[in-house]
């Protein structure tokens, strides 16, 4: 889903009226196409995210910014020595075109007071933050576009700022229903929602969807062939969006699993019965679009940042699979074994019997109860005695191998699974400190090499997740395994409750019980948790099993973040974001 016209027109809105006046407190760019603008005004502050990522390029209010890098960017340098303590004096948009522009008044070089546009276009890969000065002139932008990739547009230093072909389209609050729905049945004759994409500005795929399925009440028609019962249902349509423009009711579209979906500024009916979530409030639009883009932001953000890791994990979980199989297949022949001594029994009970250079012999097998011949494979260059020698040899090696095979089977499993929670812990990862802290862990198991800047040093101690339960009881929860051994072995007391998803890789978390009796519901938000930071989050009924620390043991030398426990009971639970959102100490 992309962040549309109409959209946008709601987020300036929200803009104008909470950050009227307000001035600049601190720029920071977390990613590469990421400004985050910190404004202070008069009774409040607020972060203002400005995106221009080609699939989640967007403008919004967020309660908590990403995590800055080091070292500021060059971009993020020229915006904090252009605009410094600006003050915001207009938003504007350009029509209901996908164009923001934010102006700014500050003090130039001189002292001269100057207003300086910050403008952000939302156009898919084309999408842009670009800065530009008093007299229209491109100071610089966060993409930079030279003739070699447009010709038409360039986005350089010093090139005078041009608006996009306009495309002279109507919008709904200009032009009446009616207007409207004559104008999209006057076009070319196709899809309803298609057409309705080419007359009306400012409205996305997913509206124009809707706009026809309320129109067409799940029957079929080109825009040229509506009925007049149908053509009232679109202008109808038409007049409810506008209204939806003036008064919004922002509602997201999620899956079974939770995971938003669509989103858009007024409930959606296209797609049935799936669950919804509105959003009400001053902030609602920008309120939605951080929930929306905050498990696919979490997402990009690792897979850019932790693509390293991944191929190293994958390409290990690989390795360990395909020794495992081999080392299986080993195992399998190695139980045939018996064969091996019963053969060797019985050309020493019959060595009288034969001599050197028989290929075979056959001999009466006493094992078997019917006493059926057996025939056995001889080597020719043995006598029988080194031939009945050699099969107790392969016997014993067969018996051997068993033993060994079964503790490097037991070894590999392990691994596997340790391989799998790392794995898990990664795709959970929502900063660069947790990859370090994963990184340092692969370190010392051998998986990684030490950087020459990470030896001898220690890495910074990562604080668990905190929530804090309805009861009052605080709610830790292990960020990766090494946090994991961490809380449940050294930090955690005996009289605490350990929560983990049974036989799931997942996080340690524990209610720190502070000597009290523990509440059921405090129980079941600690196993909610435990089950929303593993590997079920997207999943339904979700074993955890929850005992007292004092049960919980690490075997020797066992990897990171595996414990044992024997005493136990389990809680059967579906992970909620929206709780373990709440529960969250800010």
């Amino acid at each position: 889903m992309a962040l549309d016209g109409a959209y946008l027109s709601l987020l300036a809105r929200e803009i104008r009226e909470t950050a009227a006046d307000a001035r600049i407190d601190k720029i920071s760019q977390p990613a590469r196409d990421t400004v985050v603008v910190a404004l202070r005004w008069r009774g409040g502050t607020g972060k203002l995210l400005l995106s221009s990522g080609a699939s989640n390029a967007r403008v919004h209010f967020v309660d908590e910014a990403p995590e800055n890098p080091k070292a500021a960017p060059m971009f993020c340098m020229l915006l904090r020595k252009h605009l410094g303590s600006g003050r915001l004096v207009g938003v504007e948009q350009v029509g209901m075109d996908r164009i923001l522009h934010l102006k700014f008044e500050t003090l130039d070089e001189l002292g001269d007071t100057v207003v300086l546009t910050l403008a952000v276009e939302i156009m898919g890969r084309h999408s842009n933050i670009m800065l530009i000065g008093p007299d229209g002139r491109v100071i610089d932008a966060i993409k930079r576009v030279d003739q070699s990739t447009s010709s038409v547009r360039p986005i350089l230093p010093g090139v005078t700022y041009t608006l996009p072909p306009a495309q002279h389209k109507m919008t709904p609050l200009t032009h009446t229903g009616q207007e409207l729905c004559d104008a999209v049945c006057a076009g070319r004759n196709a899809e309803l929602s298609k057409c309705i994409l080419e007359q009306v500005e400012g409205l996305s795929p997913v509206v124009c969807r809707e706009l026809a399925h309320r129109a067409l009440r799940s029957s079929t028609a080109t825009s040229g062939l509506l009925n007049k019962e149908q053509r009232t249902r679109l202008a109808q349509a038409f007049d409810a969006l506008a209204g939806w423009l003036r008064a919004p009711q922002p509602t997201m579209v999620l899956d079974e699993g939770g995971r938003p979906v669509e989103f858009s500024f007024f409930p959606l009916e296209q797609y049935g019965a799936a669950k919804t979530r509105g959003y009400t409030g001053p902030r609602a639009c920008s309120d939605l679009l951080c929930d929306f883009f905050r498990e696919r932001d979490r997402v990009e953000r690792t897979r850019q940042r932790s693509g390293d890791l991944l191929r190293l994990l994958v390409n290990a979980t690989e390795r360990v699979a395909r020794r495992l199989d081999t080392q299986r297949q080993e195992l399998a022949q190695s139980q045939q074994r018996d064969q091996l001594r019963r053969w060797g029994d019985l050309l020493s009970a019959n060595l009288y019997n034969l001599k050197k250079g028989d290929s075979k012999a056959v001999v009466q097998d006493f094992y078997d109860p019917e006493g059926a011949m057996a025939e056995i494979p001889l080597d020719l260059r043995l006598t029988p005695n080194q031939n009945a020698q050699h099969y107790y040899s392969e016997y014993r090696k067969a018996d051997t191998a068993e033993k060994k095979l079964r503790v490097l089977i037991a070894r590999g499993e392990e691994e596997l699974q340790y391989l799998d929670s790392v794995f898990d812990s990664l795709t959970r990862a929502s900063g660069e400190a947790e990859l370090t802290a994963i990184r340092t862990e692969l370190a010392e198991q051998g998986y990684v090499r030490r950087t020459a800047g990470q030896r001898g040093q220690k890495p910074a101690r990562l604080a668990p997740l905190r929530y804090r339960s309805s009861d009052g009881f605080l709610i830790l929860s292990g960020r990766n395994n090494l946090q994991n051994d961490q809380l449940t072995l050294k930090d955690s007391r005996n009289t605490d409750l350990w929560f983990h998803t049974q036989k799931i890789p997942g996080s340690h978390t524990v209610v720190v019980s502070e000597g009290r009796e523990i509440p059921n519901r405090t129980m079941e938000q600690a196993a909610v948790i435990a089950a929303y930071n593993s590997k079920a989050r997207a999943s339904t009924r979700v074993p955890v099993d929850y005992t007292q620390i004092r049960n919980v043991k690490k075997p020797q030398g066992a990897k990171p973040g595996m414990v044992i426990y024997e005493t136990y009971r389990t809680a059967i639970v579906t992970p909620d974001e929206g709780l373990v959102r709440s529960l969250e100490e800010k």
